[in-house]
């Protein structure tokens, strides 16, 4: 065994912490982490902890669909559809968002442009609202979400 071997050795587990007894992957700065970028979204792929300091905060780089999901199933859409005479309205309680449509499918439709609308204006002006300082969760559901997602979540889903 060579001497640079033995460097590389260290210097990986250097780069591996413990966290309540659970091992996970972390890196001191961004400008280590961007050199190891594949390690760092292999252990998210794998569903492992992997985190990166930048100046005093630390952020986690996890895989999108886990994280989807678990907002999904944390955050239930407790959207309330309403038929009309003249068709269907869906709204969230406790948000600015509601939609109608002529068919059932057309007002859950639209319920999603609106829900897309939210979380653009939410990320753009409302994320430091106190009003909606909580909808986080839901903001980073509807950006994470395709439209059959956000479907599935509204009106629930046979899977």
């Amino acid at each position: 065994m060579q001497r640079g071997e033995v460097l590389d050795v260290l210097d990986v587990r250097s780069r591996v912490g413990q966290a309540c007894g659970v091992p996970f992957l972390h890196f001191d700065s961004y400008t280590d982490a961007r050199s190891h970028l594949k390690d760092i979204l292999d252990a998210a792929d794998r569903g492992r902890v992997a985190t990166v300091r930048r100046d005093a905060r630390v952020a986690a780089v996890v895989d999108v669909e886990r994280l989807r999901s678990l907002l999904a199933s944390a955050n239930p859409s407790r959207a309330q559809v309403v038929a009309e005479a003249d068709g269907w309205s869906v709204f969230i309680p406790g948000l600015p968002v509601a939609a109608d449509g002529a068919t059932f499918d057309e007002a859950i439709d639209e319920m999603i442009v609106a829900l897309r609308d939210y979380a653009e204006d939410w990320q753009d002006r409302l994320l430091d609202a106190p009003n909606h300082q909580g909808n986080w969760p839901l903001a980073q559901l509807i950006g994470l979400s395709d439209d059959d997602q956000l479907r599935d979540w509204l009106v629930g889903s046979a899977k």
